[in-house]
């Protein structure tokens, strides 16, 4: 086994055929590491991941070759996959119009290039959902919006039709079992790469609280911000700490680590239906 990439969150290593994704407690906002863990969020992350796949197989192939079969010191938070080569875009869909979406629909009206109605304000549910891919850059730097074309234009029309119809039909999917156990999935982003055979597969982390936005239901009330499930809890506080969004970050208080970790939690218990371990 040997170690070939660290991510924000994520260490990857090869075994073989296969590589190893290990989901590390570490944090990100605003494409930051923030230098304190949450507990358990690696191993949540990876275990709703798991089940999502299993959730989504009828729709896309995933890359996931065993959840069970890691080292020891990884266990719970690591899965086995398949390699794939990765499409160069994050694929994003959005019910509802939130975070960087917000922003560039107040500036323009739209969202990478879909033109959306007037008068919508944060926490708007759209028409219907949408797809807003952006560039996927190394870490450290930033993602940038991109719009279809352009998705069409790095990897062909066909391609990126498929991309955008899975993006969406997996959005749809993941939205509609959310909002059955009451939790509302405004965006998601997912990552798909091409299998040996051509064929287009789910990849990375799918509908978890680090790749989504999730908020309750019973709260939701578009014109403000809303409650969330999700690491914006994170986000918010950093940005109530005046720090300028460049390293080094500030340390996440023990209280803000505690709720986002109960967060994250609910937000596993309540999709799944299981209960989180100790």
């Amino acid at each position: 086994m040997q170690h070939v990439y660290s991510g924000k969150v994520r260490e990857i290593y090869t075994d073989g055929d296969d590589l190893l994704l290990v989901a590390s407690d570490r944090v990100s906002v605003y494409d930051v590491v923030l230098p304190t863990p949450i507990p358990d969020k690696g191993a949540l992350l990876t275990q709703l991941s798991v089940w999502w796949f299993g959730q989504l197989a009828d729709i896309v192939p995933n890359h996931l070759v065993s959840a069970t079969d890691v080292p020891a010191e990884f266990a719970g938070r690591a899965i086995r996959c398949r390699r794939l080569e990765m499409v160069p875009f994050e694929c994003i869909a959005r019910g509802y119009l939130a975070g960087s979406g917000l922003k560039e629909y107040q500036a323009t009206g739209a969202i990478s290039g879909v033109e959306l109605p007037r008068g919508l304000v944060e926490g708007s549910r759209l028409p219907e959902p949408i797809f807003t891919p952006t560039t996927k850059v190394s870490d450290g730097g930033h993602d940038a919006p991109a719009t279809f074309d352009d998705v069409a234009a790095a990897v062909g029309l066909s391609t990126a039709t498929r991309l955008r119809d899975l993006t969406l039909e997996v959005y749809e999917r993941g939205a509609a079992r959310a909002a059955a156990n009451g939790i509302i999935v405004a965006d998601t982003k997912l990552e798909f790469g091409t299998a040996a055979d051509g064929e287009l597969t789910l990849a990375d982390e799918v509908l978890t609280p680090d790749s989504s936005r999730f908020w309750p239901e019973s709260e939701w009330e578009p014109g403000r911000p809303q409650h969330a499930y999700d690491k914006q809890f994170v986000r918010d506080w950093a940005a109530g700490t005046g720090w300028d969004k460049n390293p080094p970050a500030p340390e996440i208080p023990a209280d803000v680590v505690e709720a986002t970790r109960a967060r994250y939690v609910d937000a596993y218990q309540k999709i799944t239906g299981l209960t989180w371990r100790a």
